[in-house]
């Protein structure tokens, strides 16, 4: 597929370069790398689901299940690292911050010992507040899927 005005993408980008961008810390940051991001337009990310998560041991004991809206956090977080990246936000201290989840859907369980792709991309971007659309995948098998919308803020004072 070639393009009138070809976009640079970035990636991979390693953890260290994912916590620059985002606030998340363990056990919270749910993105390991990017292996592809093309500003302003989408992002191609991984989560690696461990046995080690502390979730899994209350979800479910015997059936380790990774919890749907921690799918749809690291879709977010992604989602946040496109924005960032995207906006030129990078060490400003802003935080991106869910406004509305929609049309989320589960289509397969999430187990540990699988890497779970995240791609997300802009719906509609503005200075403050973008739409995103996100699927996660395992082995090219759609595992969720969700449309959501998110607030660029400065992060509270105090």
């Amino acid at each position: 597929m070639s393009e009138e005005h070809p976009v640079a993408s970035l990636g991979p980008l390693d953890v260290k370069r994912v916590m620059a961008a985002l606030p998340h810390r363990y056990p919270m940051l749910l993105v390991d790398r990017v292996e592809e991001l093309i500003p302003d337009r989408s992002i191609a990310a991984i989560k690696a689901v461990t046995i080690n998560e502390g979730f899994f041991q209350g979800h479910f004991p015997g059936r380790p299940i990774m919890p749907g809206v921690l799918i749809v956090e690291a879709l977010a977080q992604a989602a946040g690292v496109l924005a960032v990246e995207s906006l030129g936000l990078a060490g400003t201290g802003k935080l991106v911050y869910f406004m509305a989840i929609d049309a989320a859907k589960f289509r397969k369980p999430v187990e540990p010992g699988v890497l779970l792709r995240l791609e997300v991309e802009f719906v509609q971007k503005r200075a403050k507040v973008c739409r995103f659309a996100g699927r996660a995948s395992i082995d090219g098998q759609l595992a969720a899927e969700a449309q959501f919308t998110a607030m660029i803020a400065d992060p509270p004072s105090g």
